[in-house]
């Protein structure tokens, strides 16, 4: 459960886009690390008393690294200026039933501008959607689409397996302009628009983005039990599901290392493995990139054979994606490996992309 802290703000340290970084003082003298979303608590200033939930933190989990500011008690922000007592600047809750459950204007509810387009809408028109178990694929998978469809719009979709808030994503405040948009799905908040599932997601992103094509993972903090299961990113497979059911083409991005310590995430991940090969019901192009290592690539056919009957198998040249790699507007990491220490997984991803992007021709 939750683990309160109280304590005052120190310094105000970095800021990106929905979030600001500070260091806080606690009663005893020890300092943490704490992170404020201004839209939901105000904006802390040096000397500001705040409450923490500091679970993660202490924990030591790893994207959690930081303790949550949960209110700034004595300076409370104001209302925000377009609340009302009714439902016209919007009535989507979302982290429903929390203490900063937040109130939106939905892009498809009554009081949106996008309504009446939406209400009628029931195909994406047979737009490619990248579907992808982590989040630090989407800046892989976008720059194999802009390496050969530097032109493309790309909505992103970030659904609920991990942060709620989509301020708390640096890669994607990085990746601003890089956008045809983002939007927030389920209960995660925070993007250009709010969305309740993402059926009518994937419509926004076609219909009010005019996306030429979409990107759906995870906001970051997958969750992982290291059993078969016991995974946010499972719902790569409904995705592709959603894709399929509204007239859409889902393009699966594997998750490959050869650098990953744990065994189960070596070759193809278990989590890849689990959720095109036993949740997705629909048929899907998953996405191999040529010229990997000898038994990189072996092994990654091995565990993809039980597949070949569901999905098409696809292998994709990379000629050129290393460099589109390494052109990145923000930096690659994922489960704290860079591009080099982890080429591989860098490099499924952005094949996924250029596929992805072949498909618009």
């Amino acid at each position: 459960m939750v683990r309160w802290r109280s304590g005052t703000v120190t310094t105000v340290r970095r800021r990106w886009a929905g979030a600001v970084e500070l260091d806080v003082e606690l009663p005893d003298g020890a300092r943490m690390r704490a992170l404020a979303y201004p839209a939901l608590v105000g904006d802390p200033e040096p000397g500001d008393r705040v409450l923490l939930n500091a679970g993660a933190l202490l924990m030591g989990l790893g994207t959690g690294g930081y303790a949550l500011v949960v209110a700034l008690p004595d300076r409370l922000p104001a209302d925000p200026p377009q609340a009302v007592d009714n439902r016209d600047a919007g009535h989507l809750v979302k982290a429903r039933y929390t203490p900063l459950q937040p109130i939106l204007l939905g892009v498809d509810e009554e009081a949106s501008p996008h309504h009446a387009r939406l209400a009628t809408a029931e195909s994406i028109d047979g737009m490619p959607v990248v579907t992808a178990d982590l989040h630090s694929a989407l800046p892989a998978v976008l720059a194999g689409v802009h390496a050969d469809a530097p032109r493309a719009r790309v909505a992103y979709l970030l659904t609920d397996g991990g942060a709620l808030p989509a301020w708390f994503s640096r890669t994607l405040a990085g990746l601003a302009g890089h956008l045809a948009g983002t939007v927030t799905v389920g209960q995660a908040f925070g993007g250009d628009l709010e969305a309740t599932t993402l059926h009518s997601g994937l419509l926004a992103a076609r219909h009010v983005l005019d996306a030429d094509l979409a990107i759906v993972a995870q906001g970051p903090g997958n969750l992982g039990t290291g059993t078969r299961w016991g995974f946010s990113g499972v719902a790569v497979g409904e995705a592709v599901n959603a894709v399929a059911t509204l007239g859409g083409r889902p393009v699966g991005s594997l998750r490959v290392s050869d650098a990953d310590p744990r065994p189960r995430h070596r070759g193809v991940s278990h989590h890849s493995l689990t959720a095109y090969g036993r949740v997705a019901l629909a048929r899907a192009e998953l996405v191999v990139p040529d010229g990997l290592d000898p038994e990189l690539t072996a092994a990654v056919t091995a565990a993809l054979a039980p597949l070949v009957d569901r999905h098409r198998i696809v292998t994709v040249p990379t000629d050129g994606l290393y460099a589109a790699l390494r052109a990145s507007p923000v930096g690659l990491s994922t489960m704290g490996r860079g591009l080099d220490a982890d080429h591989a997984y860098f490099l499924a991803a952005a094949a996924a992309g250029r596929y992805a992007a072949g498909l618009l021709d």
